[in-house]
């Protein structure tokens, strides 16, 4: 008996579960990484932001908090990829 005669016997929606994470290995992991990077730079672009309304240090908190958004847009542009390769 081959292994696709044998996961064709298992139950259908375990097997539906199983080619989903064929096509796309990790799915799960990788949309916690995301979140978890795009929380930690919500939070360092909070405190940059509270550094420049302080005053203090304008001139290397731009900067940072510059990189903090980027990172920022890059992880949601990236957990929305995600989630539109899995709806197809």
């Amino acid at each position: 008996m081959t292994n696709s005669k044998r996961l064709k016997k298992t139950n259908p929606e375990q097997y539906a579960r199983l080619k989903a994470e064929i096509a796309s290995p990790y799915k799960g992991l990788r949309q916690v990484i995301y979140l978890a990077c795009a929380a930690s730079s919500f939070i360092g672009g909070m405190i940059f932001i509270v550094q420049i309304a302080a005053g203090r240090q304008v001139e290397s908190a731009l900067p940072n908090l510059a990189v903090q958004i980027g990172v920022l847009a890059l992880m949601i542009f990236l957990f929305r990829l995600e989630q539109k390769n899995g709806k197809q």
